[in-house]
């Protein structure tokens, strides 16, 4: 015989609610002291770097460890600029990927497509940067710098933008291998937007005699702006702190200049270059911690922007 189960005393109720209140508490907080440790810790660590230069490391573009000359002008435009490019490249892509996942391929197709944009998305970084140094620079330098070097070199504008010594690395190439790197990330999230559009939505406006060009611009993407601009953040973020992959094929010269085709340098890839060759409480070592707060404060910026930008959409 089955024993009827005792009701749980108000006092057990009343002490488990508040167990998970203070957990999820402690959980919030915790994220919010891992942040701010990590950003205090680079300040302090740059603190040596900001005392010696000033206000002028932010905009001199000089790196030279020889004569202890650092600025972070130089690797801050390499990398906003090559994140520039792969987020024009890779939003597209992944917008019409998505799409077609969602809307137009078959089932079976997609699903299969589905997962070998999964797989794409966990290949690790050091690969991509391989591929891209034996397979897209080359092709940079043998192909494309030639051409453009050739016919677009005196064009008004946009002239000093694509000539180039033809050796296949710089900020487009980093550029193309980023892109690569987070069309995966974008599409995978921008998926599962575009499958939470209600059925019915679409179906309505099929019904009224709306195309499909219609129904994506006019009820899908409205419906979806604020996930598609989570993908773009979420794409933009890893694009930003990418190391490996950048350090392959940006060519790594500390420079500024307007060439597009040129090697130059990003805050990860001299980070990840020069950190090993930094003695404890030296200058050098100072500056690249201080080129890592930099980084985080450039994060922060960017997610700040976009939560700007979602909330005047909303």
């Amino acid at each position: 015989m089955k024993l009827p189960l005792e009701p749980r005393s108000k006092k057990s109720i009343l002490d488990l609610d508040a167990f998970f209140h203070w957990l999820f508490w402690i959980s919030a907080a915790l994220v919010l002291l891992v942040l701010g440790g990590l950003i205090v810790l680079m300040a302090v660590g740059g603190e040596k770097a900001f005392a010696t230069f000033g206000l002028g490391f932010f905009y001199h573009a000089h790196w030279n460890p020889v004569t202890n000359q650092y600025g972070v002008l130089a690797p801050l435009l390499g990398t906003v600029i090559s994140t520039i490019i792969a987020i024009i490249l890779a939003v597209p892509l992944a917008f019409g990927t998505a799409f077609w996942l969602t809307s137009i391929a078959p089932t079976r197709i997609a699903a299969i497509i589905g997962t070998a944009v999964q797989l794409l998305a966990a290949v690790p970084s050091i690969i991509f940067g391989m591929w891209g140094f034996f397979t897209i620079v080359p092709f940079m330098s043998g192909t494309v710098q030639r051409f453009l070097n050739h016919h677009c070199a005196d064009l008004f504008l946009i002239g000093p933008l694509l000539k180039g010594i033809p050796i296949g690395t710089g900020l487009m190439t980093s550029g193309i291998i980023l892109a690569v790197m987070i069309a995966p990330f974008i599409t995978a999230v921008m998926c599962d937007v575009f499958s939470a559009v209600p059925p019915m939505l679409k179906e309505s406006a099929y019904g009224l005699g709306a195309t499909r060009w219609e129904v994506m611009r006019k009820v899908i993407v409205p419906w979806s702006r604020s996930g598609m601009i989570g993908a773009i953040v979420l794409g933009m973020g890893r694009a930003l702190g990418e190391t490996m992959a950048v350090t392959f094929v940006i060519g790594n010269v500390t420079s500024i200049g307007w060439s597009l085709f040129s090697p130059r340098s990003t805050v990860a890839s001299l980070i990840a270059l020069q950190f090993p060759e930094s003695p404890e409480g030296s200058l050098r070592l100072s500056a690249l911690m201080a080129l890592g707060f930099v980084l985080m404060i450039l994060s922060c910026l960017s997610l700040a922007c976009a939560r700007l930008l979602k909330g005047k959409r909303q």
